[in-house]
């Protein structure tokens, strides 16, 4: 939620003198006032209506801001999918249908929820291997991830998610879903390269399953070192004070030209609420682009191929 400041304009005038009525004109600290009434309400209204000019400016320029950011989410949420982890209840019959129409019904319950994002036209797509470590591990055959999307033309649809590979020591994972039919928007990536503390960014995702929320803040740090899933490190991350809950993690983060700048993966949390405490991190993208074209290829990082 954008809050608003509101400006409370006042005017601390002092009580007017007396004027001689048979004096033509008489000398003030600050004006000098005639006998015509007319003249006297312009001389101090003046001041007073020219005064307003920057307060007034200045509103337009919020409203300009968050026009901008109103396009930017409009602009970058197609490209932003929601995650649901399933649990069934028994393995299903062979389909001859490649897509499963996954239903959430007693057969299927939710275990957890994430984000993504979409990565190309083929409809792969990129999310934190946490959000799918119970897919990527699972060895019974139970486990399915659902993922809800939206096409070119704000049509929402949902596919049976694929892992086609991942790498815990950078909590990084790519989905491929079936998309024959269906123009989807792909991400537009951008560079953290580059990156600066105190510049906005803006979060995408589906916090505690609310699809499609926006949160906004800045960079607040650069260079952070986050635990990784494998127990190792993940140097590099960006942070960020844009609320980032449970369900946000795989989403996007993106910079004030709606290109990814990172992927949200992690937050320091209150103790006991599981709620923000307002330190984030993000996965920086270029680190996401050394890594997932392996995955797509390969379904390894490089350096297990080695």
């Amino acid at each position: 939620m954008r809050t608003m400041t509101l400006f409370c304009l006042s005017s601390n005038l002092s009580p007017l003198p007396k004027l001689n009525p048979s004096s033509s004109t008489k000398s003030l600290p600050s004006i000098t006032v005639t006998t015509g009434r007319r003249t006297l309400v312009s001389s101090l209204v003046m001041p007073f209506l020219l005064n307003l000019a920057t307060p007034l400016s200045f509103a337009h320029q919020i409203l300009d801001q968050e026009d901008n950011l109103v396009q930017l989410f409009k602009e970058t949420s197609p490209s932003v999918v929601f995650i649901k982890d399933l649990e069934l209840s028994k393995v299903p019959k062979a389909s001859s249908n490649e897509v499963m129409q996954l239903k959430e019904d007693e057969d299927a319950k939710v275990e957890g929820t994430g984000s993504g994002f979409i990565w190309d036209k083929y409809g792969h797509i990129v999310t934190n291997y946490h959000v799918v470590a119970k897919l990527a591990t699972d060895t019974n055959g139970l486990q399915r991830c659902k993922v809800s999307l939206v096409d070119a033309k704000g049509n929402s649809f949902y596919r049976d998610g694929k892992i086609i590979g991942f790498d815990p020591a950078y909590d990084l994972a790519v989905l491929k879903v079936d998309v024959d039919g269906y123009e989807i928007k792909p991400a537009v990536l951008g560079q953290s390269n580059n990156l600066h503390v105190g510049q906005s960014c803006f979060a995408i995702g589906n916090p505690f399953g609310y699809e499609n929320t926006l949160t906004t803040g800045v960079v607040s740090g650069l260079g952070r070192e986050i635990p990784s899933p494998n127990g190792g490190a993940i140097k590099g991350a960006i942070q960020t004070d844009a609320p980032i809950n449970a369900g946000n993690s795989g989403g996007p983060l993106v910079d004030s030209y709606g290109h990814v700048i990172g992927v949200n993966t992690a937050t320091f949390t209150k103790k006991g609420t599981g709620l923000s405490s307002g330190v984030n991190f993000a996965i920086p993208i270029d680190t996401v682009l050394r890594n997932v074209p392996y995955l797509i290829v390969y379904g390894t990082p490089y350096s297990n191929r080695f």
